[in-house]
């Protein structure tokens, strides 16, 4: 949506094109349109596999772009990424671009799944000029399966608008009294899908490390997902009630970072998660877990440390050595936020429209 709001819209007039579902993480059409951003929602494009819906999809996809005649068609995600590039080609659309937020694939699906994806990404590959990934790792795991040609691959961090999280004017007692958190408190906050991919169970299950080793630890889940209920009981289960908070989903993600003084997330995979980046700019240590682009971000010892998806020992010793220092957690967060420069989404999009330029010239459109 970033891409589409900031362009150059006289050189790059864009089109959002998205599918109607919003889940519990919310939605962006709202913000899009408040925004001048021209949105188009497709019915059939759903997020689950469903054969018919998704053969319906790049048809009606197809007839769009053939109709439109657009000369740069940009997919994004797994599921739009495989349908948008099929409806693409077959329009004939002459620079197809796809931005890898994440593979597919990855090495916690049954093997049948897996394979099904990678052998889907391998066939997409070619229809693209440019696979643009948003963490150095994604190219590597893309080349050693067989994905696209290295000349393919560009990087181009996934940007925010760094402002929002920086220069936000509101006092952390301010927002703590809101959440119902202790002053003198040691916050960790979380902010992401409680679903598997986040494994906000293994997170609790580090912080249940810490909140024995340091009282006035308490650990904050902004955002909502299918695991809600079993994270509800197994707080309950392990008497955190109090020190646990769920505040479910929120649109002031900005001004609640600022009642934190650490970020976590024990991602079992990622791309690079737009929330470090996020994190950095609220001035917050980072403590996660080693997926695909959490090291383009956070380097071990100056502005966070990673520790091996599933370790939770890991993640709780971590936790608790922030908390026991916190005055290294501040040193930690200021040199974060000394580089988040490099995650803005005007620097993302500036590289968009050179990239797109350079395309366009290759293929000889105006």
């Amino acid at each position: 949506m970033l891409s589409c709001a900031i362009i150059d819209r006289d050189r790059f007039p864009s089109v959002l094109l998205t599918g109607p579902e919003t889940g519990v993480e919310g939605e962006l059409h709202t913000e899009a349109l408040a925004r001048g951003v021209t949105v188009w929602v497709e019915p059939t494009l759903v997020r689950r596999l469903s054969p018919w819906n998704d053969l319906r999809a790049t048809w009606r996809l197809f007839r769009l772009m053939r109709r439109e005649r657009f000369d740069i068609v940009h997919t994004h995600s797994s599921k739009a990424g495989i349908v948008g590039r099929l409806a693409a080609r077959m329009a004939g659309t002459r620079v197809v671009v796809h931005t890898v937020h994440g593979w597919s694939f990855n090495p916690h699906q049954p093997w049948p799944v897996r394979t099904l994806y990678t052998w889907l990404e391998r066939l997409c590959a070619p229809m693209a000029a440019a696979l643009v990934v948003v963490g150095t790792p994604n190219v590597e795991a893309g080349l050693l399966r067989g994905i696209g040609r290295p000349n393919q691959y560009h990087l181009i961090r996934s940007g925010i608008e760094i402002e929002a999280y920086r220069d936000v004017p509101i006092g952390r007692d301010e927002v703590r009294e809101r959440l119902g958190l202790p002053r003198e408190a040691f916050v960790f906050g979380s902010v992401g899908r409680l679903g598997e991919q986040k494994s906000p169970l293994a997170l609790l299950a580090a912080f249940e490390r810490v909140a024995a080793a340091c009282p006035g630890a308490h650990l904050v889940f902004v955002g909502d997902g299918p695991q809600r209920e079993a994270l509800e009981a197994a707080i309950s289960r392990a008497g955190l009630v109090g020190r646990v908070h769920l505040v479910g989903l929120r649109r002031d993600v900005p001004e609640l970072l600022r009642a934190f003084d650490a970020f976590v997330l024990a991602s079992r995979w990622e791309g690079l998660p737009r929330v470090f980046p996020q994190a950095m700019a609220a001035g917050l240590p980072i403590v996660a877990t080693r997926v695909d682009g959490a090291a383009d971000a956070v380097t071990p010892g100056e502005n966070g440390w990673l520790v091996e998806v599933g370790d939770v020992a890991g993640l709780a010793e971590r936790m608790a050595g922030l908390a026991d220092d916190s005055t290294a957690a501040r040193r930690m967060g200021e040199a974060g936020r000394a580089r988040v420069d490099e995650f803005s989404a005007r620097r993302m999009v500036d590289q968009l429209e050179g990239l797109y330029a350079r395309l366009s010239r290759e293929l000889g459109l105006p």
